[in-house]
């Protein structure tokens, strides 16, 4: 969605199911979202407004004007950051779980961007005050490295970078069950789920997604991946993941939360951390190559998972297991 909205126009496909549920497929909201715009009177069916349980004859034109985004201000707050790399120019979190990058409906508060302001960092414009600084976003429970910028040149620069693919981000993972190989390419298209509008999955006329894993580690019940986006979807990794039946331990929403108490996993933590991040700096060109360690709760679990005969207790288990090589 741009500053001025959005707007889609379609003809209603044979048997289209009540006009809310058709509404959040095509412009991707949720249910209620796309409640709301009916009722705000942004939805016409054939020029007229309906009722959320409306139901559109085949051929009737639907025409959805999304209004652009309502902006608040932003609240200062003071909340710690662990800063692993800092210029005037970019700035780089090492975040924690159980942290929202920026405010949205329900999350205003406790954000990275409130701490990024409540330090006085200097951010980008970004596509709104929510969203200054923020090049790309972590899963409220994924942890690890994110990149901000500071300046509009370096969010333009790293945003064309993201874009292009020429920032690295790989991600550690543990998934339930065995892969197949210890190499494997998953190229699935990636949307919200058509069925729950919470939640993302595999949808043939959705965003293209590729993801690249390779096993670092095959333990009892579970693997350690590496996971290295090509793209930035939506709980990409997870979504991917689930697809092929070994969801990321610790995720409720992709079935992989059954078995967290094996290994000690906190409530609502799953088991993905993003471990390493490059990137060419967006003025001087220079290469900047930034790691982050397992979180103690991840590090705990992968002890678990690993068992007695492996000891990682007083290590670091991805430098341990060849994380960071560049061959692996």
């Amino acid at each position: 969605m741009t500053g001025a909205g959005v707007r889609h126009e379609f003809d209603a496909p044979p048997d289209a199911p009540r006009l809310d549920l058709l509404v959040a497929e095509r412009a991707d909201v949720s249910r209620n979202q796309a409640a709301t715009l009916i009722a705000e009177g942004h939805v016409f069916v054939g020029g007229r407004r309906e009722r959320a349980s409306y139901k559109a004859r085949a051929g009737e034109r639907i025409t959805i004007a999304v209004p652009p985004p309502r902006s608040r201000a932003v609240a200062p707050e003071q909340i710690p950051l662990t800063i692993v790399f800092e210029d005037d120019d970019v700035l780089v979190i090492d975040k924690p779980a159980g942290m929202v990058v920026h405010p949205a409906p329900g999350n205003w508060t406790g954000t990275l961007v409130n701490a990024l302001k409540g330090r006085g960092t200097s951010l980008s414009a970004g596509a709104s005050e929510e969203r200054e600084g923020i090049v790309h976003r972590l899963d409220k429970e994924t942890s690890g490295l994110l990149l901000v910028a500071k300046t509009d040149r370096a969010h333009r620069v790293l945003g064309a970078a993201l874009q292009a693919r020429r920032i690295q981000r790989r991600y550690a993972a543990l998934a339930w069950g065995h892969v197949a190989q210890d190499r494997l390419t998953i190229e699935k298209p990636v949307a919200r789920d058509p069925r729950d509008r919470t939640r993302m999955a595999v949808v043939s006329t959705g965003r293209p997604a590729r993801t690249d894993l390779t096993r670092l580690a095959r333990f009892d019940s579970t693997d350690l991946l590496r996971a290295h986006l090509h793209t930035g979807r939506t709980h990409q990794i997870r979504v991917h993941l689930a697809s092929i039946g070994h969801p990321v331990v610790g995720d409720d929403t992709y079935g992989g939360g059954g078995g967290r108490k094996l290994l000690g996993l906190p409530p609502r933590r799953h088991f993905l951390h993003a471990a390493w991040l490059i990137f060419s700096h967006p003025v001087t060109g220079e290469s900047v190559d930034l790691r982050s360690p397992l979180p103690p709760e991840l590090h705990a679990a992968l002890v678990a998972a690993a068992g007695p005969d492996v000891s990682l207790t007083h290590t670091n288990p991805l430098e341990f297991f060849g994380f960071y090589r560049v061959d692996t």
